[in-house]
């Protein structure tokens, strides 16, 4: 296999959604990694919904974002969402998500399958089409991030004018979280739910609560899910997705 080409500066891809709310994404990266940054304006505040991989600055990339001193919510602790939380003085997480010290992670496929419990998985052996100026994945480490506020399920986001609750919703991961604006029925769901296979199966994951989770989800009335990964969907497309998880995952209970 060939090695990767060094990429060009422009490693980010950024697309506007609606006349506030941007999806900025990672397009050199392994759609297993290609995780969602989403960039939502308010009249007082901007809020940035998870931080992508950090393999490239963006703060350096997309100066923008920070003009405004935003409010940086992580939706959990996995690489993909947490690589640039350092590059924010407003960083907000989950007490089960908290990226207290350096983590030890890795852009190797058969690595990072070890490393999360996905014995089985097949992914290449390395996680990136290209690679960033003056980047080296060897010794890629995500920077500690640690909270300047702690969220709970309850929580609100205030952004001026709107306001996103916080809900804790775990099962993918002890600390996963969603926001949810019930005045516009937007739900920025991180990986609690996406659509594609939804990873219940990992060292930290809890199936029975990720159930729980969903029947819980399944009650809001959301309008627009502003997902992870991929590409946002309808309310109706979460209920499908949840109720073919919850169906799937009840007949394997013993």
């Amino acid at each position: 296999m060939n090695a990767p080409q060094r990429a060009a500066a422009d490693w980010f891809r950024i697309e506007q959604v609606s006349s506030t709310i941007t999806r900025i994404d990672e397009p050199f990266v392994h759609e297993f990694l290609q995780s969602n940054i989403w960039h939502v304006c308010g009249t007082e505040r901007d809020l940035v919904v998870d931080a992508g991989l950090g393999v490239a600055s963006l703060r350096e990339h997309i100066p923008a974002m920070f003009e405004h001193d935003p409010i940086l919510v992580l939706t959990h602790a996995h690489l993909d969402h947490v690589g640039s939380a350092h590059e924010f003085s407003d960083r907000r997480m989950h007490v089960a998500s908290r990226v207290d010290e350096q983590m030890p992670v890795s852009l190797h496929g058969p690595e990072l399958a070890a490393q999360l419990g996905m014995d089985g998985f097949r992914i290449p052996d390395l996680l990136l089409n290209r690679i960033p100026p003056r980047f080296d994945p060897d010794t890629y480490r995500i920077p500690a991030a640690p909270p300047t506020t702690l969220l709970e399920d309850g929580d609100e986001i205030d952004l001026g004018d709107r306001r996103l609750q916080v809900l804790h919703l775990p099962g993918h991961t002890p600390g996963s979280i969603c926001l949810f604006d019930p005045s516009a029925g937007a739900l920025f769901s991180g990986d609690v739910i996406y659509d594609d296979v939804l990873l219940d199966e990992l060292h930290e994951s809890d199936v029975s609560a990720y159930v729980r989770s969903m029947r819980r989800l399944r009650s809001l009335p959301v309008k627009t899910v502003y997902p992870g990964h991929g590409a946002p969907f309808d309310g109706g497309r979460m209920r499908e997705i949840i109720d073919d998880y919850v169906d799937a995952r009840t007949l394997m209970a013993p």
